[in-house]
C-alpha cells in the first residue's frame, strides 16, 4: 500500500498542473486576452506589466507565456531558483520561509514599477504560496526610531515567531499584512490607476483568498483589532523583537485598504487552481487503484496531533463498513516547534500516526504539493503498520515519541527510505493526506 499511496500523490502532482490551469482558464487570440471570464483588448492598453509572486513564479510566467507569446514584460519574486528565466522579466530570490535583503528588493522594485502605471496600463499579478517572505518591505517604524523601518534581522525574527507560533496561515498573514508596506491590498493602491487582475494558485483555503501570499492585490478582511486579538492569544508580544511588539503596544500600526479603497474598483480575480483541484486528482487515482473515496478537509489549521487522532478515527470507521477505503484530506495541520529538529508539519502528522497503526493494515501518507515540508528536503514521509517495527522492533516506539517530541522525524524516515522526495515542484496547493486501510 505504500506504492499505491505514493501513486495517488504523484499523480495528483501531476494532474494538477499550473500549465493545464492556464490552458484552461487563460486565452488569447488576435490580441484579446481572456483571463476567467473577462476579455482584455490589448490594444486599448499602453503597457502591459506582469508581477509573479510565490513558490510557483516562474512556473506561472512560463504557462502565461505559453499562453501569451513571449512579448511580456515584468518581475518574478520566487524561493525557487529556476534552471532558465522568462524572456523580459526580472528575477528575484527572495527567502522562504524568512524573507532576506533579495525579497525586500524585489519588494522595492514591484513597488517602483507599479508606481510608473497609468490608467492606461493592464497589470497581470500571478500569486501563489510562500509570497509572503518572497516579497516583503516593512512598515515604517515608530516616529522617532534610529531607522526608517523596521529592520531585516527585526523583520526575520518577526516572521520566525509567527511561523513557530502554531497559528494557522490565516491568523499569521493578518499581522504579517498589517506589518507590510507591499501586503494586505497595498500593491493592488500602488499599481492604482492601471487596470488589475490577479491569478490565483492558492494554497489557503477556498473562503479566505486574501490570506494567499497575504493577499498584496485584494481588499483585507481583516483588521488591526484582529491583530491584537491573534498576538494575545499565542502571547506574541512577549516574543517578538521590540521594535514590532512596540507598534502594537503603541497602537501604532496603520490599516490596510478595504473594499471600498479605490484601488479596487479597477481589479479583478480569478483562482485558476486550489487545494480542491488536488484533491480531485487524488480520488480519481484512489478509484481507479480500487479504493472507496471518502474526503474530509475538517482538520484544516488543526493541530497535526488532534488531526492524526481524528482521521485515524474516521478511517477505522470507514473500514467497518467498506473492505478497501482510501480517506484524504486536504489543507494543513499546524505545530507550534520549540527548538525543533528536522522537519516539517507532514513528517511530524505521518510520524503521529505511527504508533497507532503498528502492526494494522493502514498505510498514511502526508506531503506538501510544493515539495518542501519545514526545514527538510522531503515533501512530507509515509507510514505504515510496519514502520514502528522497521525502526527499531524492541524500542521503536520509544524513538518515534522522541521524535515527535523534539520535532526530528525527517532522520527517521530518511533513514526507513520513507521520506516523500519530489524536489520543489514549482506548484503550491497546500498540502495532501492520504490514508488507505483494507
Amino acid at each position: 500500500m505504500r506504492e499505491t499511496a505514493r501513486g495517488i500523490f504523484s499523480s495528483a502532482l501531476t494532474n494538477a498542473s499550473i500549465e493545464a490551469a492556464f490552458a484552461r482558464n487563460i486565452h488569447c487570440h488576435r490580441r484579446v486576452l481572456r483571463i476567467g471570464e473577462d476579455l482584455h483588448d490589448l490594444d486599448s492598453y499602453h503597457r502591459l506589466f506582469v508581477v509573479s509572486i510565490g513558490k510557483a513564479a516562474h512556473t506561472m510566467a512560463v504557462a502565461l507565456e505559453a499562453q501569451m507569446g513571449s512579448a511580456l514584460e515584468g518581475i518574478v519574486a520566487s524561493s525557487v531558483e529556476p534552471a532558465n528565466q522568462v524572456h523580459g522579466f526580472r528575477y528575484f530570490h527572495g527567502g522562504h520561509p524568512m524573507p532576506t535583503a533579495e525579497s525586500i528588493r524585489a519588494a522595492e522594485a514591484i513597488l517602483k514599477s507599479l508606481n510608473a502605471l497609468d490608467s492606461q496600463s493592464l497589470v497581470i499579478f500571478m500569486l501563489s504560496g510562500g509570497g509572503s517572505a518572497v516579497v516583503e518591505k516593512p512598515v515604517a517604524a515608530l516616529a522617532g526610531a534610529p531607522d526608517d523601518e523596521i529592520s531585516l534581522p527585526d523583520l526575520i525574527a518577526t516572521y520566525r515567531v509567527l511561523v513557530h507560533s502554531g497559528a494557522p496561515i490565516a491568523e499569521i498573514n493578518a499581522i504579517r499584512k498589517h506589518l507590510s508596506a507591499v501586503k494586505g491590498g497595498r500593491l493592488a493602491q500602488a499599481a492604482y490607476p492601471a487596470q488589475q487582475v490577479s491569478i490565483l494558485i492558492s494554497d489557503v483555503p477556498d473562503n479566505t483568498p486574501d490570506a494567499l501570499a497575504s493577499g498584496p492585490t485584494m481588499p483585507d478582511s481583516t483588521s488591526i483589532s484582529d491583530c491584537a486579538r491573534v498576538a494575545e492569544k499565542y502571547d506574541l508580544l512577549d516574543q517578538f523583537p521590540k521594535s514590532t511588539a512596540d507598534l502594537f503596544r503603541q497602537h501604532a500600526l496603520d490599516e490596510t485598504p478595504k473594499s471600498d479603497d479605490p484601488a479596487f474598483v479597477r481589479a479583478r480575480w480569478w483562482t485558476v487552481l486550489s487545494n480542491k483541484v488536488a484533491i480531485d486528482e487524488a480520488a480519481a487515482a484512489a478509484t481507479r487503484a480500487g479504493f472507496a473515496v471518502e474526503v474530509d478537509n475538517s482538520c484544516d489549521d488543526q493541530p497535526y496531533d488532534q488531526a492524526s487522532a481524528y482521521l485515524l478515527g474516521r478511517l477505522r470507521d470507514l473500514r467497518s463498513r467498506v473492505s478497501r477505503v482510501c480517506l484524504l484530506s486536504g489543507g494543513e495541520v499546524t505545530v507550534t516547534v520549540r527548538n525543533g529538529g528536522i522537519g516539517g508539519r507532514n513528517q511530524q502528522f505521518a510520524l503521529a500516526c505511527a504508533e497507532p497503526i503498528a502492526g494494522d493494515n493502514i498505510t498514511v501518507l502526508s506531503a506538501g504539493t510544493d515539495g518542501i515540508d519545514g526545514n527538510s528536503l522531503a515533501a512530507g514521509a509515509i507510514v505504515d503498520g510496519s514502520t514502528v517495527a522497521r525502526i527499531d522492533p524492541s524500542a521503536g516506539a520509544e524513538a518515534v515519541r522522541h521524535a515527535l517530541a523534539t520535532f526530528n522525524a525527517d532522520p527517521l524516515f530518511s533513514t526507513l527510505g520513507d521520506a516523500i522526495v519530489t524536489g520543489p515542484t514549482g506548484n503550491n496547493l497546500r498540502d495532501l493526506r492520504v490514508l488507505l486501510a483494507y
